[in-house]
């Protein structure tokens, strides 16, 4: 079943009288979605259908109006309908808060962008193959030079963080850091174990960084975060083509939290729409959105992208953000997967229009849904 929310967010407006005003306008509004939003959300369900996808929420928001948030299905099979409390794991994309905590911090001169990997990990040495000008900017922005997705196969072997991060440091690299463009996984523990050096974590500190001062109460990193949930999405593996079996959650992505680990709800991520867009620039000010989604490596094979292919003129990755030239529009976007979960989040800062769609299955199904999305969104705002 697919139902669709419009909310307001009283509490989080409470202390903001500018927003609470702009949340009554909202109210006010009529309770039905655009009609390319509509066959949109028709097209998803089909798609859906299609591939037995257990369930999904995404959301569409543009700034003035209303939120549109559609749900479908179910956490798991016998459990409860999925709706906009429902927490999921958001795998990859939460490199996208990684980015900007790391933001908030060197905003606070308690990091910089050019912070070597000697203090990030004093105790494992990078000078072995000639990377002690690694920098946590590198780290961040996936131009480290290792090859992609270096030890990945540990991760999910459940090798301890130092255990991987030593094998890294002595892995041969592809180019010199900063000079090209390698996705990477496992290198994202050197910032948890910075902060567990620190008398910290990357939980506490995203939490009371971001997720609190947001008002994104649903939200967490770790394991421990999503199972303690009101409502989570269960995870799904494929089996077979478009069948799924319920898994367990893995703790292992979860040791590599600002790589893989956040946890949160769809009405969560809307708020993070809100912010990505300057609504709280106390929280997320413009010059940290700007800075984290300024192009820094090109990444040529995006273009070529499943479900992308034909509207994607051009793409790089900046800080945890991959920034795309979309049939001539700028879009900021990320993507995650991990075993039984994936989700999209993506933004148009020109157009002030987020979109983010979670769901509690491997299937492909998102890649496509999701470049669908933006493609009918600028066919209908140029015809305006």
């Amino acid at each position: 079943m697919l139902h669709t929310f419009r909310y307001g967010y009283q509490r989080l407006f409470s202390f903001m009288p500018v927003f609470f005003a702009l949340l009554l306008m909202w109210l006010a509004l009529p309770a039905h979605a655009e009609k390319w939003l509509d066959d949109y959300a028709k097209h998803v369900k089909q798609q859906a259908n299609k591939y037995n996808v257990p369930g999904y929420a995404f959301v569409y928001y543009e700034q003035g109006k209303v939120p549109q948030v559609f749900v479908y299905g179910y956490t798991h099979k016998g459990g409860e309908r999925i709706n906009e409390n429902t927490v999921f794991r958001l795998a990859s994309v939460s490199k996208t808060f990684t980015a900007l905590l790391t933001a908030k911090l060197v905003e606070q001169n308690r990091l910089k962008w050019e912070t070597p990997i000697s203090t990030l990990l004093p105790n494992i040495s990078f000078e072995k193959n000639g990377m002690q000008s690694l920098q946590l900017q590198h780290i961040v922005g996936q131009s480290s030079g290792f090859i992609p997705n270096a030890y990945d196969n540990l991760i999910e072997a459940d090798y301890s963080l130092e255990r991987v991060l030593m094998s890294l440091s002595e892995l041969t690299p592809l180019c010199r850091p900063g000079e090209c463009y390698t996705y990477q996984n496992a290198l994202f523990g050197a910032l948890e174990y910075y902060f567990s050096n620190n008398n910290t974590s990357y939980s506490r500190e995203l939490q009371n960084q971001i997720l609190t001062p947001l008002g994104m109460s649903a939200s967490s990193a770790g394991k421990g975060g999503l199972l303690a949930s009101a409502s989570w999405a269960h995870p799904h593996i494929a089996i077979a083509r478009n069948r799924w079996r319920e898994g367990r959650v893995e703790s292992n992505y979860y040791r590599f939290s600002p790589a893989a680990g956040v946890n949160a709800s769809i009405r969560d991520m809307t708020i993070y729409l809100q912010a990505l867009l300057g609504e709280f620039p106390t929280v997320i000010s413009k010059q940290m959105i700007e800075e984290v989604t300024t192009p820094r490596v090109r990444t040529q094979r995006e273009i070529r992208r499943r479900g992308w292919r034909g509207h994607l003129n051009d793409a790089h990755y900046g800080l945890g953000w991959r920034v795309y030239d979309f049939d001539g529009k700028r879009i900021n976007y990320h993507g995650g997967w991990v075993k039984g979960y994936r989700a999209d989040v993506a933004f148009a800062p020109d157009y002030s229009v987020g979109y983010v769609m979670l769901m509690n299955a491997e299937s492909n199904m998102i890649n496509t849904t999701t470049a669908e999305f933006w493609k009918r969104y600028f066919q209908q705002a140029e015809q305006q």
